[in-house]
């Protein structure tokens, strides 16, 4: 059965300041060599340089600061100095943070890290601001409005990039094979995250889109097999799970979302130093569409709870991945609130795939990998090959309505080709295992 926990485990941070999740890879192994300090001393020394430091601010800085800022910014420096993704949250930004993981917050709607100086697109979520205004995973944001980014602090960028739902904010973005930078305008708005989106691509062939893991994204997995079930008259033959560009979550929706569709086995375990970092989550004995096969699509924006999912199924031999490879998260943030109002985004674990792969700075590797290409379609010739049936006189069917019933399909493919390339060849997949099975 699946483990419960009550503090807030995040697998990725999926909101800092507003919209902003703070994603990355950089979480390296301490060297086993390195004395371990003795935490029963405390370091008097150093805090001498603290409280030096400390008065010379107050005293010689050009203008005053008050004691609660400089404590703060001393604390965000501490935390923020041990990997990208442990950080202090203030009282309002611990609130957006909780917003964040039930669906609803305000903003563009994209997940960013810091790299070099600069602001990388993780991935833009679903349906919001960002992405309907043609921002890309692996972009590159340096200016906001005519700021210059480099030497900005995430946090001060997350606040630039704040305002009142239909203000607009000017991005200058550097994106691969672009030669200049692009000026792209984006009006903010309240963003409301659908996690799971579903439909039929084919009799038989179901497709579930899931964009991010939060609170809720289990239920709402369960609710869209159920509508594909009854649809399909509860004859599934094969599922497309697409994870692309998926930045993470909640690690207990990734977890549930693993289940759904296992009927044994683990699917992730995680290991920290202290106790309570230490969980192992297995799978309960149920699978939701019957043992039907599943591939699961993803690519360099899927990231942290979503590669859990497809380490998970992958290791237990449950779907085949395919696409890009992962971002490469590996560790597990732990919220922990603070007496005044405020909260600590910590680090405390690495998670483990079942088969004891870390993927931290790795990835997952897909089992058949697709460049990312876009199709298009050669002009039509005006003369088409002669058939049976246009020949003068040729016989009728016989057994058939006079109808070409796979002319339909044939340009439904085509379009789904045409419009997403990789979905095209996972449900060609999806075919080929079913007819095998047969």
């Amino acid at each position: 059965m699946l483990k419960k926990k009550t503090i807030l485990i995040l697998s990725l941070g999926i909101v800092l300041g507003v919209f902003m999740g703070t994603c990355g890879s950089v979480f390296a192994d301490r060297d086993s060599s390195e004395p371990v300090a003795d935490t029963d001393t405390l370091p008097f020394e150093d805090l001498r340089t603290f409280t030096e430091i400390f008065g010379r601010i107050k005293r010689d800085y050009v203008e005053p600061v008050s004691d609660k800022k400089l404590l703060e910014d001393a604390v965000r420096g501490m935390l923020s100095g041990l990997d990208p993704h442990s950080a202090y949250l203030v009282a309002d930004e611990y609130q957006e943070l909780k917003e964040g993981t039930t669906g609803q917050f305000g903003g563009l709607g994209i997940e960013v890290t810091m790299e070099n100086g600069f602001i990388k697109v993780v991935s833009p979520i679903d349906d919001t601001p960002a992405q309907k205004a043609g921002i890309r995973a692996g972009d590159l944001i340096v200016r906001l409005d005519d700021k210059p980014v480099k030497g900005m602090s995430l946090a001060d960028a997350v606040k630039m990039m704040r305002g009142e739902p239909g203000s607009k904010i000017l991005l200058t973005v550097v994106r691969e094979g672009e030669e200049t930078p692009l000026k792209i305008t984006i009006a903010r708005d309240i963003i409301k995250v659908k996690s799971v989106k579903s439909r039929m691509l084919e009799k038989g062939y179901g497709y579930v889109r899931i964009s991010s893991f939060q609170s809720g994204t289990g239920d709402n997995l369960k609710e869209a097999i159920a509508a594909l079930k009854k649809e399909n008259k509860d004859n599934l033959k094969g599922l497309v799970l697409d994870l692309r560009n998926n930045p993470g979550g909640v690690l207990n929706a990734a977890v549930e979302v693993s289940d759904a569709f296992l009927k044994s086995g683990l699917i992730v375990y995680t290991e920290g130093r202290i106790e309570n970092s230490e969980m192992r989550f297995n799978a309960a004995p149920d699978d939701l569409i019957d043992d039907a096969p599943i591939v699961v699509l993803i690519n360099a924006g899927s990231a942290s709870a979503s590669e859990i999912v497809a380490g998970a199924l992958q290791d237990q031999k449950r779907a085949l991945i395919m696409g890009e490879k992962s971002f490469g998260k590996g560790s597990v943030q732990t919220i922990l609130p603070t007496s005044n109002g405020a909260a600590v985004k910590l680090t405390t674990a690495r998670y483990y795939t079942p088969s004891g792969r870390s993927i931290q700075a790795e990835g997952i590797e897909p089992d058949i990998t697709l460049a990312h290409v876009k199709l298009e379609s050669l002009d039509k010739s005006e003369f088409m090959p002669v058939k049976e049936a246009d020949l003068s006189g040729h016989l009728q069917n016989g057994k058939g309505n006079g109808k070409n019933a796979g002319e339909t399909a044939d340009k439904e493919r085509e379009v789904l080709e045409m419009k997403d390339y990789a979905l095209s060849e996972a449900l060609n997949l999806l075919k080929g295992i079913s007819i095998m099975k047969k």
